[in-house]
């Protein structure tokens, strides 16, 4: 008998609307092929690609300041444009691979650019030629910053780990995830262990990894995340005879734009009241039974979208004009479209503000990783008398929380809640993400209290205080992330449709890239607003003089905190405008035909049937 995971699986094939493949390219057996063994591999990939760039990503602002003699600011902004362009070059990964690569030639590929820019960057570390002079005199006089061959080669090491891995992190995410239908109970349960191995490939990084970085140099430091990023992509490699592949689709880019020009090209025109009227009025019907070619292609059928009424005037492109006989056959691809091709475009803009809101989230969390670092290098680092933390190993703390969390969500949280909505993720992704953003304000406000207690400690007492007074602010943060990145990583890809499956989980990193650009737009503009109003002198903006007891740290935390209550209230009013499509709807099932347009659909089919019989 048909084990419950191979139908689960067979009938997602076939409701997803087109046929896996495996590695040779034929439709793959559901009792070989994907399940969460062949996750596994891929989780393997997520757990040591995030060990290898999250040493290098945390610990940067420490390399940049102390071996290329980069100012404050200017350190903290080298830092979030190598985070932003990470998640900004994910848009690329996500577009080559449903466009041109698939999902693991893409990642197998970017893997080895990545793993290329660790040794660069281990190389330049360890040869002193290749690094500016040492500061003279300790330091009491002006450092010489690195220029010319030397920062040429800092920057090209440091955008080839961008490069590689911004193409690998939606790859990771969407390939998993394509491992089981979308229909899938374990779907779920696959976005938090996706999530369990991000937090342990942190943990080992912030907590190990910059303990060598601290001890043994950066040199080291840089060269064990390369050795984490090979074993990463030899665990990629090792399941990939037992993976499900969704082939390319051809761009991405072209029916959308064929959508736009010919909405535009028939602005003119009235849309019909019934939605019937429309070119390919039979896309009410939720799915199309897919199959195989002979040669175990898969077939060209796609996944049809039902119609909705949103952005109406887009529906304009599905209008068929009447001097071409009433069915649009003389129309060119680029003045008439589908019902369902609009319907993509429709899902596309329909999820660009809830993208949009995630932006000051992620301000927040670039903070963590340059300026509250900063933080815990003026404070006491000492635990023990012979024991000292790491400032950059403070954003290891929220991970521990988070290694016990996450499986105490799913085996706990998300069985009782189930119980009361009978959604199969216990509370829909959207609701996980307003959680998360709500939480985060909370982060911002801990900061700002504490750091306005540490510099009056400072500058009032001359006293230090303990590192550990700025944990709250990580585990605080650690718990909105918990919510906010599963969550939306989980609706991109449910909101997904054939072809766009790595595009649109793309998406949620690009928020993060957006929201570490944001923040040194931020600071920018908040040092040139407050320029005569920092340090009580007037000398500088509130993070312009590279000393925190005399910027004001603790009032850019409460601006930030600030924007984000604001912005959970946009969230808010973006999340009960957005609608589901009912076709891709990972909460329930898209209500059957009517009875008459049923009867009508069968004997459509049966008259195409016949006509291909003869």
């Amino acid at each position: 008998m048909e084990s419950t995971d191979a139908r689960e699986d067979q009938r997602g094939s076939e409701s997803d609307g087109h046929m896996s493949v495996d590695w040779r390219g034929k439709s793959c057996r559901p009792s070989k092929h994907g399940g969460m063994t062949a996750a596994g591999f891929i989780l393997g990939l997520q757990a040591f690609e995030m060990m290898a760039i999250a040493a290098v990503g945390n610990n940067l602002i420490t390399y940049v300041l102390n071996e290329m003699h980069f100012s404050l600011p200017k350190s903290a902004n080298t830092v979030t444009n190598f985070v932003g362009t990470v998640f900004l070059l994910s848009l690329l990964g996500g577009f080559l691979s449903d466009s041109y690569l698939g999902s693991f030639w893409t990642m197998l590929i970017f893997g080895f650019v990545e793993l290329s820019g660790f040794i660069l960057l281990s190389v330049q570390a360890h040869v002193g030629e290749l690094r500016p002079a040492k500061c003279r005199d300790g330091g009491s006089t002006k450092c010489e910053e690195a220029s010319g061959y030397k920062a040429w080669i800092f920057y090209g090491a440091l955008y080839l780990v961008a490069l590689g891995s911004g193409c690998l992190k939606p790859n990771i995410i969407a390939h998993g995830a394509d491992q089981f239908p979308k229909q899938s109970t374990k779907l779920s349960t696959f976005f938090n262990f996706a999530y369990f191995a991000f937090c342990s490939g942190e943990l080992v990084a912030l907590t190990l990894f910059v303990w060598i970085q601290t001890h043994s140099g950066m040199d080291i430091g840089f060269g064990v995340s390369a050795a984490a990023m090979a074993v990463g992509l030899i665990s990629l490699i090792s399941g990939s005879l037992v993976y499900r592949n969704s082939p390319p689709h051809g761009s991405i880019f072209t029916p959308i734009a064929q959508v736009f020009v010919a909405a535009i090209s028939k602005r003119k025109q009235i849309c019909p009241s019934n939605a019937e009227m429309l070119h390919q009025s039979d896309v009410l019907i939720p799915h199309r039974r897919s199959g195989a070619t002979p040669g175990g292609t898969p077939s060209s059928t796609n996944v049809t979208l039902i119609h909705t009424n949103k952005f109406r005037f887009l529906d304009k492109a599905c209008i068929k004009v009447e001097n071409n006989g009433g069915n649009g056959m003389g129309e060119s691809p680029w003045k008439l479209c589908s019902v369902s091709q609009v319907e993509q475009v429709k899902i596309l803009l329909s999820v660009v503000p809830i993208f949009a809101c995630t932006i000051i989230f992620n301000t927040i969390l670039a903070q963590l990783q340059t300026f509250s670092v900063q933080q815990g290098t003026c404070m006491n680092t000492r635990l023990t008398p012979n024991f000292r933390i790491p400032p950059a190993s403070l954003q290891s703390i929220p991970y521990m929380m988070l290694v016990l969390v996450v499986p105490l969500y799913e085996t706990v949280f998300v069985p009782l809640a189930r119980r009361v909505t009978r959604k199969d993720s216990g509370i829909s992704p959207l609701q996980r993400v307003g959680i998360g953003l709500f939480i985060a304000t909370f982060s911002m406000v801990s900061a700002a209290v504490i750091e306005h207690r540490r510099r009056q400690a400072a500058l009032k007492f001359n006293k230090t205080l303990s590192i550990l007074w700025i944990a709250p602010q990580f585990l605080i943060f650690g718990l909105s992330e918990m919510f906010t990145a599963v969550g939306l990583i989980e609706f991109f890809y449910k909101q997904s449709i054939q072809g766009m499956q790595s595009f649109l989980t793309a998406m949620t990193y690009c928020s993060y890239s957006f929201g570490f650009y944001l923040s040194s737009l931020l600071v920018s503009l908040v040092n040139r607003v407050t320029w005569t109003t920092a340090g009580g002198g007037g000398g500088g903006g509130w993070l312009s003089q590279n000393d925190l007891n005399r910027d004001r740290l603790d009032l850019f935390y409460w601006l930030l905190a600030s924007l984000s209550f604001i912005n959970f209230f946009n969230y808010l009013f973006w999340s009960r405008w957005y609608s589901y499509n009912p076709s891709v709807s990972p909460t329930s099932t898209p209500p059957p035909p009517s009875r008459k347009l049923q009867l009508r659909v069968d004997q459509d089919l049966e008259k195409q049937n016949s006509d291909g019989t003869s």
